[in-house]
């Protein structure tokens, strides 16, 4: 570990990643690509001709800093004088590249596409494209070109709080603006060459066209694309569902699990190439070449992407025969992406996939020497147990984070199915082969289906195990860094103990129990009031410390499964008590709040400025209303007709009254 800390990249990666993440959520740097250069020439001239150690060291972290802020800035396209926002109007005919297909939603198929012209105006940019479903519109293909005249629309945020936030995800991907368009919106005008990740596409769908033919199973077939051709697109939510539940969901995506176990047996097959002269060096550059023609049957996605080029780095480092090749091949790998692809950085895949393996090559070793197996069967068993529990340790603390849950038997469902997925990974790639010639019996793809059945039995068989689910975990981003920096210097310090590691040990101790302490404090004394958006519904929150009633109209049994509900309750660590009733007149944080519904009855005495809350669209006079009532805000939630609220919203502004509407603004919060 200490020759890990102090490999001079891992310093530079960490300033890297400080830059790519300064640029991205501040945008500080806006003057320009020339002004960036002649920066990052100056600190580098200052490292060249200052011979001072410390300087040195400054302006070479300053240097990798700029470098992140420079990946930024240049992937980010709406830096560019021909982005296509700059050329949009009412009448731009706009011309559309597809990129990407995406998981189809309920009313519309989804789509990445690049804008590539505007009007005679060659572009760049890319936005979410979605096609309206209908029973005579068929499915884009990657490469297609379409020309269009619709109207870009921004991305909304989430309208509830600690929801899922779709906007700031598809920034992540450099995507700002989307389509919606009907099949007649459009002209397809076919393709105009194919990219290498058409071609891929393009290969795909002659793979699935070939094993459709073969009677697979919906669920069989759909498992298949996923793990054969990284495909997720087919897969039904509840399937992903029950392998989240069973701790098997990075079964279903081509990532660096699939491409190490790929790894592992072409490095057995192909070791008798060692015996000749640079036998070594020809081993790895064969495995480099089959990686990445795996990369390429896989749809070249990112998360594909990302593996293949960490175990490019390992191949090579393997070849030269250097110490400590992984965890160097690791970071190098990390190193390139990150400069290539700044964005990855928030990609959730990428930094399980990462911290996956930092746990697997520092704490596995740890944890196997606890136990000594006698037996071939039991080395190999106690070998994957180990793997397991030190790459769940790894991502433990960002999977609460990101999902809020645990899948307690995560073990059981890795010890039957990974030593399975090398066999079935192989048997897949012979049967795509074999079924592209046309030579595949149909008895091997039925053996080959229901042994995928199989897998998805068990996998649902063990998601069914709901003692052993743990779910609404609460983790804040503070209470992960403090997990990771307790479980960082704990585990150095029970590997070798000594006084200076324990001292960091209890520091670390102390920094986790601040964090919780600060936490139970916020927690504790918030109040609050919230009034939630549902559609065609009623929600309202009265919250005091670690308890928050809910007043709303939704039924009862669903209400506790509604994600706004359930993502508030769990964001704020706090417990929810569900009340199917609400009060006309209460009273909370000496404000007085009235809550006008149907019947428009709002005439009540006493009340000094108080909150109006309005749903299920009564018919009222807004201007009588608030000269009556003399309002200091006025909230009409997600269950008003949109002719109501926007009636009410023009009363309102003529008066001057403040005025929320939660389907517009989100969720109201005082």
């Amino acid at each position: 570990m200490k020759r890990l800390i102090n490999y001079v990249p891992i310093h530079f990666l960490l300033f890297l990643i400080l830059g790519i993440s300064t640029q991205f959520y501040t945008n500080f740097w806006q003057f320009g690509f020339v002004q960036l250069f002649l920066l990052l020439l100056l600190f580098l001239g200052l490292f060249f001709l200052i011979p001072n150690k410390i300087v040195r060291t400054l302006c070479s972290f300053l240097v990798f800093f700029l470098i992140g802020v420079s990946a930024v800035f240049i992937n980010n396209k709406e830096n560019y004088k021909n982005y296509y926002s700059s050329y949009l109007n009412s009448n731009a005919q706009v011309t559309l590249k597809v990129t990407k297909i995406l998981k189809s939603g309920m009313y519309a198929h989804k789509y990445e596409a690049d804008v590539i012209q505007v009007d005679t105006l060659k572009t760049k940019g890319t936005i979410l494209l979605n096609i309206f479903k209908d029973s005579f519109s068929s499915t884009l293909k990657v490469d297609e070109i379409l020309v269009t005249k619709a109207l870009f629309t921004e991305l909304n945020p989430p309208l509830n709080p600690h929801q899922f936030n779709y906007k700031l995800y598809l920034a992540k991907q450099g995507i700002y603006q989307q389509l919606f368009l009907e099949k007649s919106d459009y002209i397809s005008l076919g393709f105009k060459g194919l990219s290498l990740v058409g071609f891929s596409a393009k290969f795909r769908d002659l793979v699935q066209e070939a094993l459709s033919k073969y009677h697979f199973k919906p669920d069989e077939l759909a498992v298949i694309n996923a793990l054969l051709l990284g495909q997720r697109q087919d897969i039904s939510k509840d399937l992903i569902a029950q392998y989240s539940n069973a701790g098997a969901i990075h079964i279903l995506a081509v990532s660096g699990l699939h491409v190490g176990i790929i790894l592992l047996i072409l490095s057995a097959l192909l070791k008798p190439i060692e015996r000749f002269k640079n036998g070594k060096f020809l081993k790895s550059l064969l495995i480099i070449c089959i990686l990445w023609m795996f990369a390429f049957v896989a749809g070249l996605s990112a998360s594909v992407v990302r593996a293949v080029t960490m175990f490019t780095f390992l191949a090579i480092g393997n070849a030269f025969q250097r110490k400590k090749v992984t965890e160097f091949s690791l970071i190098s790998s990390m190193f390139f992406l990150l400069l290539v692809k700044p964005l990855f950085l928030f990609d959730v895949g990428f930094q399980l996939s990462y911290l996956a393996v930092f746990g697997i090559i520092w704490i596995q070793p740890k944890l196997y020497k606890i136990y000594t197996p006698t037996y071939k069967i039991e080395h190999k068993i106690w070998q994957l147990i180990t793997v397991s529990i030190a790459a769940q340790i790894g991502v433990l603390p960002l999977s609460l984070y990101y999902f809020h849950q645990f899948p307690g038997l995560f073990m059981l469902s890795n010890l039957i199915i990974i030593p399975c997925l090398g066999a079935i990974l192989i048997g897949g790639i012979l049967l795509i082969f074999m079924a592209l010639l046309g030579v595949l019996p149909q008895f091997l793809a039925s053996i080959y289906g229901f042994i995928i059945s199989l897998m998805n039995s068990f996998v649902s068989w063990i998601s069914q195990q709901e003692y052993f689910l743990f779910k609404d975990i609460s983790l804040s981003f503070l209470m992960m860094i403090a997990t990771y920096v307790l479980l960082i210097l704990g585990i150095r310090f029970l590997i070798k103990t000594a006084p200076k590691k324990a001292i960091y040990f209890l520091v670390s101790v102390l920094f986790f129990q601040s964090v919780i302490l600060f936490e139970k404090y916020q927690k504790n004394t918030k109040i609050e009031l919230i009034v939630f958006h549902k559609t065609r519904k009623s929600a309202l929150g009265l919250r005091n410390g670690g308890m928050v009633n809910i007043y709303h109209t939704i039924d009862s049994l669903e209400v506790k499964k509604i994600n706004m509900i359930q993502g508030y309750t769990v964001g704020e660590n706090i417990k929810p008590i569900f009340r199917n009733q609400f009060s006309d007149v209460f009273h909370f944080k000496n404000k007085d709040v009235l809550v006008i519904d149907s019947l428009g009855v709002y005439k009540v005495k006493g009340l000094k400025k108080p909150f109006i809350i309005i749903r299920n669209s009564p018919k009222l006079n807004m201007e009588r209303l608030i000269k009556t009532m003399n309002p200091s805000h006025i909230i009409a939630d997600g269950s008003n007709y949109k002719s109501d609220v926007k009636r009410w919203k023009s009363s309102a502004k003529k008066l001057k009254i403040p005025f929320h509407d939660t389907g517009e603004k989100g969720a109201f919060k005082y």
